[in-house]
Protein backbone atom coordinates (compact mmCIF):
# COMPACT_ATOMS: atom_id res chain seq x y z
CA UNK A 1 0.00 0.00 0.00
CA UNK A 2 2.64 2.41 0.40
CA UNK A 3 2.91 3.20 -3.59
CA UNK A 4 -0.33 4.30 -3.19
CA UNK A 5 -0.15 6.41 -0.58
CA UNK A 6 2.51 7.83 -2.25
CA UNK A 7 -0.01 8.24 -5.14
CA UNK A 8 -2.11 9.56 -3.18
CA UNK A 9 -0.19 12.48 -1.93
CA UNK A 10 1.29 13.28 -5.07
CA UNK A 11 -2.63 14.05 -6.44
CA UNK A 12 -3.33 15.70 -3.56
CA UNK A 13 -0.13 17.92 -3.75
CA UNK A 14 -0.39 18.43 -7.57
CA UNK A 15 -4.25 18.96 -7.44
CA UNK A 16 -3.90 21.58 -4.73
CA UNK A 17 -1.17 23.74 -6.77
CA UNK A 18 -3.19 23.40 -9.70
CA UNK A 19 -5.87 25.05 -7.44
CA UNK A 20 -4.05 27.74 -6.23
CA UNK A 21 -2.11 28.96 -9.77
CA UNK A 22 -4.58 27.62 -11.76
CA UNK A 23 -6.49 30.89 -11.99
CA UNK A 24 -3.68 33.03 -13.21
CA UNK A 25 -3.21 30.81 -15.89
CA UNK A 26 -4.45 31.83 -19.09
CA UNK A 27 -7.37 29.59 -20.46
CA UNK A 28 -5.52 29.09 -24.35
CA UNK A 29 -2.77 27.80 -22.10
CA UNK A 30 -4.88 25.66 -19.68
CA UNK A 31 -6.81 24.36 -22.87
CA UNK A 32 -3.50 23.74 -24.75
CA UNK A 33 -1.95 21.79 -21.58
CA UNK A 34 -5.24 19.12 -21.43
CA UNK A 35 -4.91 18.84 -25.49
CA UNK A 36 -1.55 17.95 -24.93
CA UNK A 37 -2.33 15.57 -22.09
CA UNK A 38 -4.54 13.91 -24.60
CA UNK A 39 -2.68 13.80 -27.36
CA UNK A 40 -0.30 11.76 -24.96
CA UNK A 41 -2.86 9.31 -23.30
CA UNK A 42 -3.52 8.38 -26.97
CA UNK A 43 -0.70 7.58 -28.00
CA UNK A 44 -0.02 5.68 -24.59
CA UNK A 45 -3.27 3.63 -25.46
CA UNK A 46 -1.83 3.14 -28.61
CA UNK A 47 1.63 1.42 -27.08
CA UNK A 48 -0.15 -0.49 -24.21
CA UNK A 49 -2.85 -2.08 -27.11
CA UNK A 50 0.57 -3.01 -29.54
CA UNK A 51 1.39 -5.71 -26.60
CA UNK A 52 -1.61 -8.04 -27.32
CA UNK A 53 -1.33 -10.85 -28.67
CA UNK A 54 -3.98 -11.69 -30.02
CA UNK A 55 -6.94 -8.71 -31.05
CA UNK A 56 -9.97 -10.79 -31.17
CA UNK A 57 -9.43 -11.57 -27.60
CA UNK A 58 -9.09 -7.09 -26.69
CA UNK A 59 -12.44 -7.19 -29.29
CA UNK A 60 -14.17 -10.01 -27.13
CA UNK A 61 -13.55 -8.51 -24.09
CA UNK A 62 -14.62 -4.95 -25.25
CA UNK A 63 -17.74 -5.82 -25.92
CA UNK A 64 -18.46 -8.32 -23.22
CA UNK A 65 -17.16 -5.44 -20.35
CA UNK A 66 -19.57 -2.90 -22.05
CA UNK A 67 -22.22 -5.01 -22.16
CA UNK A 68 -21.84 -5.74 -18.22
CA UNK A 69 -20.85 -1.71 -17.78
CA UNK A 70 -23.87 -0.25 -19.29
CA UNK A 71 -25.99 -2.97 -17.44
CA UNK A 72 -23.93 -1.94 -14.05
CA UNK A 73 -24.11 1.71 -15.03
CA UNK A 74 -20.74 2.34 -13.75
CA UNK A 75 -20.27 5.46 -15.54
CA UNK A 76 -23.39 6.24 -13.86
CA UNK A 77 -22.37 5.33 -10.71
CA UNK A 78 -19.17 7.11 -11.00
CA UNK A 79 -21.05 10.57 -12.31
CA UNK A 80 -23.37 10.16 -9.56
CA UNK A 81 -20.78 9.95 -7.13
CA UNK A 82 -18.84 12.94 -8.40
CA UNK A 83 -22.65 14.53 -7.79
CA UNK A 84 -22.99 13.53 -4.55
CA UNK A 85 -19.02 14.75 -3.48
CA UNK A 86 -19.97 18.21 -5.69
CA UNK A 87 -23.03 18.85 -3.36
CA UNK A 88 -21.56 17.83 -0.40
CA UNK A 89 -18.40 19.81 -0.74
CA UNK A 90 -19.37 22.65 -3.43
CA UNK A 91 -20.84 25.19 -2.18
CA UNK A 92 -22.86 26.88 -4.72
CA UNK A 93 -23.08 30.74 -4.54
CA UNK A 94 -26.77 30.84 -5.91
CA UNK A 95 -27.76 28.35 -2.57
CA UNK A 96 -27.44 31.18 -0.63
CA UNK A 97 -30.69 32.76 -1.44
CA UNK A 98 -32.82 31.79 0.95
CA UNK A 99 -35.64 30.78 -2.04
CA UNK A 100 -32.92 28.45 -3.54
CA UNK A 101 -32.52 26.90 -0.79
CA UNK A 102 -36.07 25.35 -1.07
CA UNK A 103 -35.65 24.11 -4.59
CA UNK A 104 -35.77 20.19 -5.24
CA UNK A 105 -34.09 20.77 -8.42
CA UNK A 106 -29.96 20.38 -8.24
CA UNK A 107 -27.66 21.14 -10.81
CA UNK A 108 -24.50 19.84 -10.90
CA UNK A 109 -21.28 21.60 -11.89
CA UNK A 110 -20.08 19.75 -15.15
CA UNK A 111 -16.47 20.24 -14.73
CA UNK A 112 -16.46 18.78 -11.16
CA UNK A 113 -17.99 15.48 -12.03
CA UNK A 114 -15.83 15.37 -15.13
CA UNK A 115 -12.98 16.26 -13.11
CA UNK A 116 -13.50 13.46 -10.97
CA UNK A 117 -13.91 11.09 -13.82
CA UNK A 118 -11.41 11.81 -16.41
CA UNK A 119 -8.71 11.72 -13.19
CA UNK A 120 -10.16 9.08 -11.42
CA UNK A 121 -9.89 6.36 -15.13
CA UNK A 122 -6.20 8.17 -16.24
CA UNK A 123 -5.14 7.29 -12.83
CA UNK A 124 -6.62 4.04 -12.43
CA UNK A 125 -6.41 2.53 -16.53
CA UNK A 126 -2.88 0.98 -17.36
CA UNK A 127 -0.23 -1.57 -16.67
CA UNK A 128 1.64 0.75 -14.41
CA UNK A 129 -1.43 1.29 -12.18
CA UNK A 130 -1.82 -2.94 -12.79
CA UNK A 131 1.49 -3.91 -12.40
CA UNK A 132 2.92 -1.72 -10.01
CA UNK A 133 0.20 -2.58 -7.78
CA UNK A 134 1.07 -6.41 -7.99
CA UNK A 135 4.42 -5.62 -7.22
CA UNK A 136 3.87 -3.38 -4.34
CA UNK A 137 1.49 -5.94 -3.09
CA UNK A 138 3.71 -8.79 -3.20
CA UNK A 139 7.05 -7.61 -2.66
CA UNK A 140 7.19 -4.20 -1.00
CA UNK A 141 8.96 -2.47 -4.08
CA UNK A 142 6.96 0.65 -5.03
CA UNK A 143 9.18 1.79 -7.90
CA UNK A 144 6.76 1.32 -10.69
CA UNK A 145 3.87 3.28 -8.23
CA UNK A 146 6.65 6.05 -7.41
CA UNK A 147 6.94 6.38 -11.48
CA UNK A 148 3.43 6.25 -11.78
CA UNK A 149 3.00 8.90 -8.67
CA UNK A 150 5.08 11.43 -10.13
CA UNK A 151 3.17 11.22 -13.71
CA UNK A 152 -0.11 11.66 -11.68
CA UNK A 153 1.03 14.41 -9.52
CA UNK A 154 2.19 16.74 -12.84
CA UNK A 155 -1.44 15.69 -14.73
CA UNK A 156 -3.01 16.26 -11.80
CA UNK A 157 -2.06 19.61 -11.40
CA UNK A 158 -3.12 20.69 -15.16
CA UNK A 159 -6.09 18.74 -14.64
CA UNK A 160 -7.28 21.07 -11.32
CA UNK A 161 -5.93 24.33 -12.80
CA UNK A 162 -9.00 23.64 -15.55
CA UNK A 163 -11.20 20.83 -13.97
CA UNK A 164 -11.21 21.71 -10.43
CA UNK A 165 -11.67 19.85 -7.48
CA UNK A 166 -13.16 17.22 -8.48
CA UNK A 167 -9.70 16.22 -9.88
CA UNK A 168 -8.57 15.93 -5.47
CA UNK A 169 -11.41 13.46 -5.18
CA UNK A 170 -10.16 11.03 -7.82
CA UNK A 171 -7.91 9.60 -4.42
CA UNK A 172 -10.60 7.78 -3.11
CA UNK A 173 -10.91 5.92 -6.29
CA UNK A 174 -7.14 5.55 -6.18
CA UNK A 175 -7.49 4.36 -2.60
CA UNK A 176 -10.31 1.42 -3.47
CA UNK A 177 -8.96 0.33 -6.76
CA UNK A 178 -5.27 0.29 -6.44
CA UNK A 179 -4.99 -0.34 -3.12
CA UNK A 180 -7.55 -3.13 -3.54
CA UNK A 181 -5.25 -4.95 -5.97
CA UNK A 182 -2.26 -4.58 -4.21
CA UNK A 183 -4.47 -6.03 -1.38
CA UNK A 184 -5.11 -9.01 -3.65
CA UNK A 185 -1.82 -9.48 -5.10
CA UNK A 186 -0.85 -12.71 -3.66
CA UNK A 187 -3.77 -14.07 -4.55
CA UNK A 188 -3.46 -12.64 -8.35
CA UNK A 189 0.32 -13.70 -8.64
CA UNK A 190 -0.96 -17.24 -8.37
CA UNK A 191 -3.42 -16.85 -11.30
CA UNK A 192 -2.16 -13.92 -13.54
CA UNK A 193 -0.04 -15.52 -16.22
CA UNK A 194 2.36 -13.08 -18.54
CA UNK A 195 -0.11 -13.68 -21.52
CA UNK A 196 -2.80 -12.54 -19.14
CA UNK A 197 -1.58 -9.51 -18.43
CA UNK A 198 -0.61 -8.78 -22.20
CA UNK A 199 -4.53 -8.61 -22.84
CA UNK A 200 -4.98 -6.86 -19.72
CA UNK A 201 -2.75 -4.11 -20.73
CA UNK A 202 -3.69 -3.92 -24.55
CA UNK A 203 -7.65 -3.67 -23.24
CA UNK A 204 -6.60 -1.03 -20.90
CA UNK A 205 -5.54 0.58 -23.95
CA UNK A 206 -8.18 0.95 -25.87
CA UNK A 207 -9.78 2.24 -23.02
CA UNK A 208 -7.38 4.91 -22.79
CA UNK A 209 -8.19 5.60 -26.61
CA UNK A 210 -11.37 6.51 -25.65
CA UNK A 211 -10.56 8.43 -22.34
CA UNK A 212 -8.33 10.61 -24.26
CA UNK A 213 -11.50 11.11 -27.69
CA UNK A 214 -14.20 11.68 -24.70
CA UNK A 215 -13.08 13.53 -22.10
CA UNK A 216 -9.79 15.39 -22.59
CA UNK A 217 -9.85 15.92 -26.75
CA UNK A 218 -13.84 16.17 -26.78
CA UNK A 219 -14.08 14.42 -30.00
CA UNK A 220 -16.48 12.27 -29.30
CA UNK A 221 -18.90 11.39 -26.10
CA UNK A 222 -17.68 8.11 -24.95
CA UNK A 223 -18.82 6.16 -21.46
CA UNK A 224 -15.67 5.03 -21.53
CA UNK A 225 -16.52 3.58 -17.63
CA UNK A 226 -18.66 1.07 -18.75
CA UNK A 227 -15.52 -0.39 -20.22
CA UNK A 228 -13.80 -0.89 -17.41
CA UNK A 229 -15.26 -4.65 -16.75
CA UNK A 230 -13.31 -5.36 -19.82
CA UNK A 231 -9.98 -5.32 -17.55
CA UNK A 232 -11.19 -8.66 -16.13
CA UNK A 233 -12.69 -10.25 -18.63
CA UNK A 234 -9.37 -9.97 -20.81
CA UNK A 235 -7.36 -12.14 -18.35
CA UNK A 236 -10.43 -14.44 -18.48
CA UNK A 237 -10.67 -14.92 -22.32
CA UNK A 238 -6.79 -15.63 -22.31
CA UNK A 239 -7.71 -18.47 -19.18
CA UNK A 240 -10.89 -20.26 -21.03
CA UNK A 241 -8.16 -20.53 -24.66
CA UNK A 242 -5.81 -22.20 -22.33
CA UNK A 243 -8.39 -24.62 -20.95
CA UNK A 244 -9.09 -25.63 -24.35
CA UNK A 245 -5.67 -25.77 -25.73
CA UNK A 246 -5.65 -22.77 -28.39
Amino acid sequence: MTGTIINIITVLIGGALGLLFGARLPERLKATVIAGLGLFTFAIGIQMFLETENPLIVLGALLTGALLGEWWRIEDGLQNLGRVLEERFIRDPSDSAPAASTSTNFVPKGDFVRGFLTASLLFCVGPMTILGSIQDGLTGNYELLAVKSVLDGFASLAFASTLGVGVLFSTLVILVFQGGISLLAVQLNDLVTAPMLNEMTATGGVILMGLALSSLLEIKKIRTGNFLPALAIAPLIVWVLSLLGQ
